[in-house]
């Protein structure tokens, strides 16, 4: 059937001029989403910002759609019709996946906005985040697979065998098999990881020997950030196969302790008096735990462990450092006879025994 006329125009004029009104007419359309998008934000400012992706993405499906409409009124050969029509049916598919996948990505977006992960007490926050994080990527992979599921059902040859797959029990058994191998596995690991609240961004945790904060958490793989700026890329399983310490499992609150070897003259209450002094002010001190124990004595020294508690794993660190090095000058300033020293006895001396001290001075 032979397009009308119009205008006086047919053939591939009339399908230019169609086309060229069609995306004119989608160009409007857009321009009328982007004032509804300024008028918003200016009761919520960032708004206009934020829908930017969804904005050029749906610029592109209203092209699309009105093309292909176009198009199909006034195409002079008809011939091409079905072709032209699944290409155009392909195009809109593809291209509707992508702004629905903008659409989900804001909308997570402004769920994460909620929880803030700077602050003091973030337990709740990151685990809402991790969650949120790996459930948006899930999405995305979703569509992506519907997309090219239905794009190829629109291949005549497709949708037979796509029905009686569907239809027939062998999917389940491909299905378990694929879920066996080792991509799937990270991936069901990575959502179980997510939603068993095992680890969350920014635990800090101990893997591998090294000491580290997880940076980034997908659905196959997790990055640990370690102290000296390297990262470790583990996969899924590792964290559901593994023991790990998760130093901010519950609380991100810490105690840590700091050894030191002196003489069996030293003043314990004394040392005692001087920790309580050293964390009193010190900001990095929580203010939960400080005190001293002798833990052993033996080879001519006795080995004392002040206890100390920080906020979090980063701020005992520099806390355990700072009474360590407060604690030695204490020693050598006010208790020099409780320095390390090693002691003899020479063979014929019924004194006292000597005294050799080990100390570098």
């Amino acid at each position: 059937m032979p397009a009308p006329a119009l205008f006086g125009l047919t053939g591939w004029n009339l399908l230019a001029a169609v086309v060229a009104l069609a995306l004119i007419l989608a160009t409007l359309a857009v321009g009328v989403v982007a004032l509804v998008a300024r008028v918003i934000a200016r009761r919520w400012p960032g708004t206009y910002q934020t829908f930017g992706p969804a904005r050029r993405r749906l610029r592109i499906v209203l092209y699309l759609v009105a093309g292909w409409i176009a198009v199909g009124l006034t195409l002079p050969d008809p011939d091409l019709r079905p072709l032209v029509n699944q290409a155009f049916l392909i195009a809109v598919i593809a291209a509707g996946a992508w702004f629905i996948t903008a659409l989900s990505n804001l909308l997570f977006l402004k769920a994460k906005r909620r929880f803030d992960i700077a602050a003091t007490d973030n337990r709740v926050a990151r685990r809402a985040q991790t969650q949120l994080t790996l459930l948006r990527r899930l999405v995305a992979v979703t569509i992506a697979v519907l997309a090219a599921s239905a794009i190829l059902l629109t291949f005549p040859g497709a949708q037979a065998a796509g029905a009686s797959l569907l239809a027939s029990a062998g999917l389940v058994s491909v299905v378990a098999g694929l879920a066996a191998q080792s991509t799937l596995a990270n991936v069901f690991a990575g959502m179980q990881l997510a939603f068993s609240d095992a680890i969350r961004l920014d635990d800090v945790v101990i893997v591998e020997g090294e000491y580290g904060r997880i940076e980034e958490i997908t659905l196959t793989y997790v990055v640990v950030g370690v102290w000296d700026e390297r990262r470790i890329v583990l996969p899924s399983t590792y964290f559901t196969q593994t023991p790990f310490e998760n130093w901010t499992r519950r609380s991100a609150q810490l105690m840590g302790t700091v050894e030191l070897d002196v003489d069996w003259r030293v003043d314990l209450d004394a040392m005692r008096e001087e920790l309580t002094r050293i964390v009193t002010d010190h900001p990095l001190w929580d203010g939960r735990t400080a005190s001293i124990v002798a833990t052993d004595a033996r080879g001519g020294v006795v080995r004392v462990r002040p206890l100390v508690s920080a906020r979090d794993a980063s701020e005992l660190w520099d806390l355990r450092c700072d009474v360590r090095e407060k604690l030695v000058a204490w020693v050598r300033r006010a208790q020099p006879e409780a320095l390390p020293v090693q002691r003899i006895e020479l063979p014929g001396r019924s004194s006292e025994p000597e005294l050799a001290s080990t100390d570098s001075r």
